[in-house]
C-alpha cells in the first residue's frame, strides 16, 4: 500500500508531466504555425506587425475520444445497441446538463437532441449540447469508441486562445463528459432478475403446503445474508453454519445468532 506521501509525490509528478507535455505541443503548434506564416500572405503591414498587431493562435475544435476494447466482441456489440435503445433520451436538456456538468435555462442557446446513424451495420449514436457534439459507436467491430467534439469553447466558458489554462480547462471537460456517459451507460446495463424472479423470492408462498417466509429486498437481515452467500470462496469449498454467522454477523454489524442461521437457510431452497 502506499504511503500518503509516495501518493502525493505520484500525483506531483504526473501533474508536473501533464504540464511539460502540454508545453511542449504547444511550443510544436505555434512553432508549425509561424514557420507556415511567412509564406503565407497577410494583410498586416510591417507598422502594424511593429504595434504588436499579428495573427494569434485559437481553438476552432478540439476532440477527446476513449477507446474501451472488448475481449468479447460480439457480446459487446450487442451491449451497445442495448445501450442505444435504453439512452434515447440522452439528448434533453436534463440529461445533458448530467453528462456535461452545465446548468441548461430556457435562454441557453443551441439544439439539444439524440440523433441515430445506422451506416451499413455501424450503429451510432449523437448527443448535441450547443454548438458541440458528443458521439458514440463500436469501432472496427471491437472497440467502444466516445469522442467528445467541441466546437466552440465559450459554451463552457471557456476562452478560445490556445494557452496551457485552456488547454487543461477544455481536457477536463472533454474527458469528463466521456466518463459520465460510460458510467451512465454501464449503470442501465447491470443485470437484474426479471419480475416473476423478483417477487417469487420475496413475497412468502406455500410450498408442498407448508408456509416459507419471503426474503424481503432491503430489510438489512436478508440484504446481509445474500452478501455474504455471494462469496467467492464458497465456490470452492461451501460454507458451514459457523462460517455463515461470522460473514452475515460482520455484514449486519450486530449479533447474529446460529439459530437465525438456520432459520434462513432453511428458506432459500423453497425460494428457489
Amino acid at each position: 500500500m502506499l504511503s500518503r506521501s509516495s501518493t502525493t509525490v505520484f500525483a506531483l509528478a504526473r501533474t508536473l508531466l501533464c504540464s511539460s507535455v502540454s508545453a511542449i505541443v504547444s511550443g510544436l503548434v505555434k512553432s508549425f504555425f509561424w514557420r507556415w506564416q511567412a509564406f503565407l500572405p497577410s494583410p498586416f503591414t510591417r507598422r502594424d506587425l511593429r504595434r504588436g498587431i499579428v495573427y494569434d493562435l485559437a481553438f476552432r475544435q478540439i476532440e477527446f475520444s476513449d477507446t474501451r476494447v472488448f475481449d468479447r466482441p460480439q457480446t459487446g456489440r450487442a451491449s451497445f445497441e442495448g445501450v442505444i435503445r435504453d439512452h434515447l433520451d440522452l439528448g434533453r436538456p436534463e440529461e445533458v446538463a448530467l453528462l456535461f456538468d452545465r446548468k441548461i435555462m430556457r435562454r441557453t442557446p443551441g439544439a439539444f437532441r439524440t440523433k441515430v446513424l445506422t451506416k451499413g451495420v455501424d450503429p451510432q449514436i449523437t448527443i448535441f449540447y450547443k454548438s458541440s457534439r458528443l458521439k458514440q459507436y463500436f469501432k472496427e467491430g471491437k472497440a467502444l469508441r466516445t469522442e467528445t467534439a467541441i466546437c466552440d469553447t465559450r459554451d463552457f466558458g471557456i476562452g478560445r486562445r490556445v494557452r496551457s489554462d485552456n488547454w487543461h480547462a477544455l481536457r477536463e471537460v472533454g474527458e469528463s463528459a466521456n466518463q459520465r456517459l460510460c458510467e451512465a451507460e454501464a449503470a442501465s446495463a447491470r443485470p437484474a432478475p426479471d419480475v416473476a424472479t423478483f417477487l417469487q423470492v420475496t413475497r412468502p408462498s406455500i410450498t408442498e403446503g407448508q408456509y416459507v417466509p419471503g426474503l424481503r429486498f432491503g430489510e438489512p437481515r436478508v440484504m446481509a445474508l445474500l452478501a455474504a452467500l455471494v462469496s467467492f470462496r464458497h465456490l470452492v469449498v461451501g460454507f458451514t453454519n459457523h462460517q455463515l454467522v461470522e460473514l452475515v454477523g460482520a455484514l449486519l454489524g450486530e449479533d447474529y445468532r446460529r439459530q437465525q442461521a438456520t432459520y434462513d437457510l432453511r428458506r432459500l431452497p423453497a425460494r428457489g
